[in-house]
Formats: C-alpha cells, sequence, structure tokens
C-alpha cells in the first residue's frame, strides 16, 4: 500500500487550503500513493475562533475535498471542524474518495500545556475504521493528541487495522519533537501496526509565527510494526510518500503478540 503524507502550513483562510489540498493531493496520485494523509486543522488552522470556520460534513469544504479525491482516483484523509450540538465545534477527521466517505471526530482533547481544547471542542465517542483499495487495507483514524492513549490504538488494531493514521497538529516546545517521535513509534509497538503520523509544517520555515495554540513542528513520519522509523521529513512542507506492507504487520504480531497476551 502506496501512502503519503501532505505536511503543509494552514492558514486561516480555508479556501487558500482547499487549494493546497488540491495540489498536494494531485501530486500524491501522480506518485501512485493510494491514500494522501494531511494534517490536523488542515481546513483552518488553530489560534483563530473555530466557530466561523466550522462546516457540516455536506458543507461546500467538505464536498470540495470528495471531488478532489474522486478526481484524483485515491483516498483523501484530511482534518476540518463541523459544528457540534452545543455551541462548540468538533474536530473532524474526513475521509473521502477510493469507495471510502466517513469521518471520524477527535476523542482525546488537547487539554495540557496550558491550552484547553475542549472549550472551543466537542469530543468524539466512537473510534473508527475504513478499508481503503482495491483489497481492502484496514486503516484506523485518530488525532494529534489521541497518540498519547495506547488503548485508542488498542481497540483500533482489534478491530482489524494494520495501519493506524494520525494527522497532527502538534504544538511546540522543549521536548515536544521528541515526545512525537516516541509516542508515534510507541503505538506502532503497543500494536505491531503501521502507524502513518502527519503533522502540520512549522509555521516559521515559511515566515510565521507559532503563537500560544499548536500549530505543528513537522517532523511527519511513518513508524513500523517493530517501531522503527521507515521514512520521515523535516521541519518545511513536503510530500513523504511510503510503501507499507500489512502483511509484514500480521507477521509481526504473530512473533511479538503483545495484544493477545494483553492482561489490563
Amino acid at each position: 500500500m502506496r501512502i503519503a503524507l501532505a505536511q503543509i502550513v494552514s492558514t486561516p483562510d480555508p479556501e487558500e487550503n482547499l487549494a493546497e489540498v488540491e495540489r498536494r493531493t494531485r501530486a500524491a496520485a501522480d506518485a501512485g500513493a493510494q491514500l494522501v494523509l494531511f494534517p490536523e486543522a488542515t481546513m483552518c488552522c488553530f489560534g483563530v475562533p473555530l466557530g466561523p470556520v466550522a462546516q457540516p460534513l455536506d458543507g461546500p469544504w467538505a464536498t470540495r475535498v470528495r471531488e478532489v479525491a474522486r478526481t484524483a482516483g485515491i483516498t483523501v484523509v484530511a482534518g476540518m471542524f463541523t459544528p457540534s450540538g452545543d455551541g462548540r465545534v468538533r474536530n473532524t477527521l474526513l475521509a473521502t474518495g477510493g469507495g471510502v466517505d466517513t469521518h471520524y471526530d477527535k476523542i482525546h482533547m488537547f487539554d495540557a500545556f496550558g491550552f484547553a481544547e475542549s472549550d472551543t471542542v466537542e469530543p468524539g465517542t466512537e473510534p473508527v475504521v475504513v478499508g481503503v483499495g482495491d483489497e481492502p487495507v484496514t486503516v484506523g483514524l485518530s488525532t494529534c493528541y489521541d497518540v498519547r492513549f495506547p488503548g485508542l490504538y488498542q481497540r483500533l488494531a482489534d478491530d482489524g487495522a494494520t495501519v493506524l493514521l494520525v494527522p497532527a497538529s502538534w504544538g511546540a516546545g522543549p521536548g515536544k519533537r521528541e515526545q512525537w517521535e516516541l509516542l508515534v513509534r510507541a503505538r506502532a509497538m503497543d500494536t505491531g501496526s503501521f502507524v502513518v503520523a502527519c503533522d502540520q509544517a512549522d509555521p516559521t520555515t515559511v515566515g510565521r509565527e507559532h503563537g500560544r495554540a499548536p500549530t505543528g513542528i513537522g517532523y511527519s513520519l511513518v513508524a513500523g510494526p517493530r517501531g522503527e522509523i521507515v521514512d520521515a521529513l523535516g521541519a518545511e512542507p513536503g510530500l513523504l510518500v511510503v510503501d507499507v506492507d500489512p502483511a509484514a504487520a500480521a507477521t509481526v504480531r504473530e512473533q511479538i503478540p503483545v495484544l493477545a497476551n494483553r492482561r489490563f
């Protein structure tokens, strides 16, 4: 399975970000990818009011992403914001194209390091897996802060996922890059899975500032089922194309059956 990671810097303008989705999706398809993963908050960067930006899943932004995916002939997974029922928004991951049309609402809220995502974002409740490709590979969906909670990834693996996606807009700060890499590799080892983690690029690489909100540090990576780094990007925007073999995950799960051996 060939997967592309589109490490971008989102702006406050959903239309501008949509143009970047189209451009990167076309490049991913030209590279032979079956799936292209964009970061959390692809629709609009954090640090601005999200209520006016949020749109329903049948709204113009998601509809255009569906058209982009259909034209390119691949599955697109991208972070957006949808309205909730209580005046907040939901941090939603749209997965569409290639026979897929579903979404995941981020479960774990980033209430840490002095930032309170739950003030403006209502958490989701249900883990989500999807089948991607003509001979479907089961792919699990998660978002950013979720990566700190191994139980979610074990649940996704129990539901058949051998490839786990982690789009993010990782907060900058001392030790945060090391935590990002460690957590992605740990979730791969917890589950014997490939973990495909796509972060927002570091905004300072394009002349912008981090600010108080989590806006990304770059260093998107793919971890293999033994916890090894398959490939990675630097801090700046880029497109990483990686081949993963779900059968390798099955082999590792037989050799190191941590899922089967769990006691708690």
